[in-house]
C-alpha cells in the first residue's frame, strides 16, 4: 500500500515539517468551534503522523485517522493511542458518519493512487457530503497552479539534528502536474542512510473546486489562512458546510 512518505521521508516530515498542521490546529479548532461542533468525530483523511489528530484528542474529539502510508500510521497510533487508524486511501476508505472532515496539507492533491483525479475528487466530495451530520463541516486545503515557474526546475535543502532531505521541484502547466523528487539522508548510528521518493501532484484551481463543491450541495467558504496562520504560496483551504 505504501507508495510515499517510507520510513525516512516519515521520520524526517514529523521532525521537521511539522508546522504546517501544527500551526493550521488553532485556526481549525476555532473554525469547528464557530459551527457549533465541539463534541463529536472527526474523520482526518490524510492524517499522517497524527499531529492533528492529537490536537482534536486534546480538544475533546474523537478521530478517524486514514493515511496511505504505513509509516505515517505507525507514528500516529504511538503519538495518538485514543484515536482510531487506518491504512487506506483517502479515495477508497468508507468514512463513517460524523460531524466532521478535514484534510490538511493538500493531501488531495496526492497521485499516490491511481484512482485519484477529478471525477474520484468529486466522488469523494459526494461521499463527505453524505458522511455528514447536518450542519458539519469539511475543513482542506489543495495547492494550485503557480507555487513555481513553469517549465522551471528548482532545487533546495533543509536540515536538521540527523537529517538531510533535498527537494527538486518542477510544474508542468500544460499537464497540471507538480513533480517533488526528494532526497533524504537520515543518520542512523555512524552513517547515513540515502532513500527517494518520487511524488506527484494534479494541480486544481481554487474556483473551480469551490464551485464543485456548490454543485455537491455545500455551502462553501475559501481563505488562505488557518486562523493567524497564513498558508504557503498558491494554497487555498476551503470550509464546506452540510446545510441544516
Amino acid at each position: 500500500m505504501e507508495k510515499g512518505y517510507k520510513e525516512d521521508l516519515a521520520y524526517i516530515h514529523d521532525v521537521g515539517f511539522r508546522d504546517y498542521a501544527l500551526k493550521s490546529a488553532p485556526g481549525i479548532l476555532a473554525i469547528l468551534a464557530q459551527n457549533q461542533i465541539r463534541e463529536g468525530l472527526v474523520v482526518d483523511l490524510g492524517c499522517g503522523s497524527g499531529l492533528w489528530a492529537q490536537k482534536l484528542v486534546k480538544a475533546g474529539y474523537h478521530v478517524f485517522g486514514v493515511d496511505s502510508s504505513e509509516s505515517m500510521i505507525a507514528i500516529a497510533r504511538t503519538r495518538v493511542p485514543e484515536a482510531e487508524f487506518q491504512v487506506e486511501s483517502l479515495f477508497n476508505v468508507d468514512i463513517p458518519a460524523c460531524n466532521a472532515v478535514t484534510s490538511i496539507g493538500e493531501c488531495l492533491n496526492y497521485l499516490f493512487d491511481p484512482k485519484s483525479d477529478r471525477a474520484s475528487l468529486i466522488q469523494l466530495f459526494y461521499r463527505v457530503y453524505n458522511a455528514l451530520e447536518p450542519g458539519g463541516v469539511f475543513i482542506f486545503d489543495i495547492v494550485e497552479p503557480g507555487q513555481v515557474a513553469p517549465g522551471i526546475l528548482t532545487q533546495g535543502f533543509t536540515e536538521g539534528e540527523d537529517w538531510v532531505v533535498l527537494v527538486e521541484k518542477l510544474e508542468d502547466r500544460e499537464q497540471e502536474i507538480l513533480t517533488r523528487r526528494i532526497i533524504t539522508f537520515r543518520k542512523l548510528g555512524e552513517y547515513y542512510r540515502r532513500d527517494e521518493e518520487v511524488h506527484y501532484q494534479r494541480l486544481y484551481q481554487g474556483t473551480d473546486i469551490a464551485e464543485q463543491l456548490r454543485q455537491v450541495g455545500f455551502e462553501v467558504q475559501t481563505m488562505r489562512s488557518y486562523g493567524e496562520y497564513p498558508l504557503p504560496k498558491s494554497r487555498v483551504a476551503f470550509i464546506a458546510r452540510q446545510p441544516t
